[in-house]
């Protein structure tokens, strides 16, 4: 149940992307998970849907970033939605990148159900 849902749980899930730990972060979706990542065509970004387009889509952040990390993160959970709030910072083509963003979360039976992620766009 989404109550099970707390800000230790999302501190968790944080910790698994900071790992670069697939796994860990699958274990903690439901089988029907939805990642929409901050950028792509669509409006939505890119969205991948199910086990193995998730996995895709978050191996693919460390593939362009390999020292991606999502920093002082902050949480909160209401029911079935929740809000995770970081600092992602790392270095992708050689270039340093540090950017404030966010989460927000559906869950579902105790798990992550939809994950959209958010981020501001540096100019400079």
């Amino acid at each position: 149940m989404a109550s099970e849902i707390t800000p230790a749980f999302l501190d968790a899930f944080g910790d698994a992307f900071n790992r670069h730990d697939a796994d860990a972060i699958l274990k903690m979706m439901t089988d029907d998970c939805v990642f929409e990542s901050y950028a792509g065509a669509d409006a939505w970004g890119t969205r991948f849907v199910g086990p193995e387009q998730v996995r895709a889509g978050v191996t693919r952040i460390w593939t362009v970033c390999p020292d991606a990390h999502f920093g002082n993160a902050r949480h909160f959970v209401c029911g079935d939605r929740g809000v995770s709030e970081w600092v992602f910072t790392g270095t992708q083509n050689g270039q340093r990148i540090e950017v404030n963003g966010c989460d927000i979360f559906t869950f579902r039976d105790g798990k992550v159900a939809v994950k959209n992620a958010f981020r501001k766009n540096r100019t400079s």
